[in-house]
């Protein structure tokens, strides 16, 4: 099975200039950041379109985060260039953060005060007065359900009640682009679920999201497309669906086996595959034989059968190289 690695994501056409509604939101076009010599992203382009949920997915190291702030303007690119709302954010960097929220991946709020005071400290940074501010504190306190601790301090609150605050702080001004960076890392699974909702629930609104996140889970149930990131890099691009397809195909096999063993089961297959120590990966529109030849070999083994996903593109793309079966 091969493996296209592409050199940067490439934007899709540009539409006329009175077709605003199709104009990305955001465009980031052959940056690249150096830090001390060392090349974090390396001539990286994107373009997230209005109305999208558009992820970056890659290990801790990638380059997400740091692509995250050129974007939001805190980090100025070595290379490249960062347009937002149509705005170059080197220019007009004031301008395009008032029509953005960000939540970054550290909770940034004032321990001592409650959610609602923190609420009402951060929509005074963004210039909002009585009444408006108190409609949006307590519309955002409903919609991200912190009712029952809005009057706690933040330091006796739960991870999953400070990502929510987290949350609605970065959406008090409105924002028309709202920008996660790894919103649910470290949250239990319960928490984890309610958050997906709430940005499903945004993007219905027509809102764009642009997230980050290590989890191919998260990325794969949200995300209209993504971009998988390794060293600074975009390796893959496209629609979740068809990562998989094209990368890995439909279905994905795991079993413990040694290397004998997996020649007599992929003899004469054409089929992808990968290993990671003794766990062999294989992956294909039909595995349907992989079983009896199984059975044959080793009639008591274990083994999963199930549908491919993100997570298996990502180790083909930059753990392991797919192979093509004997």
């Amino acid at each position: 099975m091969s493996v296209s690695v592409p050199a940067s994501v490439t934007a899709p056409p540009r539409a006329p200039a009175e077709a605003r509604s199709s104009v990305p939101v955001v465009q980031v076009t052959g940056v690249s950041k150096h830090y001390d010599g060392r090349e974090v992203v390396h001539e990286l382009s994107l373009h997230v379109q209005p109305g999208q949920c558009f992820g970056l997915l890659g290990p801790n190291g990638a380059g997400k985060s740091t692509t995250l702030r050129m974007i939001y303007g805190v980090t100025k690119p070595s290379g490249g260039s960062v347009r937002v709302f149509g705005l170059d954010v080197a220019q007009d960097g004031r301008r395009v953060r008032e029509r953005l929220g960000v939540t970054l991946q550290d909770n940034v709020m004032i321990d001592v005060l409650t959610p609602i005071e923190n609420l009402r400290v951060f929509g005074g940074y963004h210039l909002l007065r009585e009444p408006v501010l108190s409609q949006r504190i307590a519309a955002l306190v409903d919609y991200l359900e912190l009712g029952s601790h809005a009057n706690v301090p933040v330091v006796a609150l739960s991870g999953g009640f400070k990502r929510r605050l987290a949350i609605a702080m970065s959406l008090i001004n409105e924002p028309e682009l709202l920008i996660l960076d790894e919103p649910t890392t470290g949250l239990d699974p319960a928490v984890r679920l309610s958050l997906w909702t709430k940005v499903r629930e945004l993007k219905a609104k027509g809102k764009t999201v642009l997230l980050t996140t290590h989890y191919m889970d998260e990325a794969e149930r949200l995300c209209d497309y993504v971009v998988i990131m390794a060293q600074g890099r975009a390796v893959c691009q496209g629609t979740p669906k068809d990562l998989i397809l094209t990368h890995v195909g439909r279905d994905a096999f795991e079993v413990d086996c040694s290397a004998e063993e997996q020649t007599q089961l992929l003899q004469g297959l054409t089929l992808g595959s990968l290993r990671s120590g003794p766990r062999l990966l294989v992956y294909g529109n039909d595995l349907a034989a992989l079983v009896p030849r199984l059975h044959a070999i080793a009639p008591e083994r274990a083994y999963i059968a199930r549908p491919a996903n993100l997570e298996d593109v990502f180790l083909a793309q930059t753990g392991t190289h797919l192979e093509a079966g004997a």
